[in-house]
């Protein structure tokens, strides 16, 4: 089975949190909201990797004024790839507070929505089980 350390910001704006609708082919959570993130590449810092997939998948616009880290959490997960093949992976999820400085996203095609979602709003959304677990333990659910 295949490691990979995950890195995961939970986005705030106006107090707010920033949510992505996974695409619905693929992913480890299918069509699910779910929060930013990804794998760290050999030879990146956390700090980079975690900017690296902010700019990935949100834009380059997006500015993060504020970088904490806040939590890490382990678990193994099948993920599904666009031609439908399937791979179990242990993940290591390093978890950061982060705020911006604007709303400016532009998402790519891992994501069929994005949304700034209230506090109180958080319970109304399909959230993938990490997600939910992570706000959870954040008192938010």
């Amino acid at each position: 089975m295949r490691q990979r350390i995950i890195v995961c910001p939970i986005i705030q704006n106006g107090g707010d949190f920033l949510l992505c609708k996974m695409a619905g082919d693929r992913g480890v959570f299918p069509g699910q909201w779910a929060l930013p993130g990804g794998g760290m590449e050999p030879g990146e810092t956390i700090e980079a990797a975690l900017r690296r997939e902010i700019a990935e998948e949100l834009g380059a616009a997006l500015e993060i004024s504020t970088i904490k880290p806040w939590a890490f959490r382990d678990d193994v997960r099948v993920k599904t790839y666009p031609d439908g093949s399937t791979e179990e992976i242990y993940m290591i999820y390093l978890i950061f507070d982060c705020i911006s400085a604007n709303r400016e996203i532009t998402f790519n095609e891992e994501f069929q929505e994005v949304a700034w979602v209230s506090a109180e709003a958080l319970k109304e959304k399909d959230l993938n089980e990490a997600t939910r677990i992570t706000f959870a333990q954040k008192g938010l659910l």
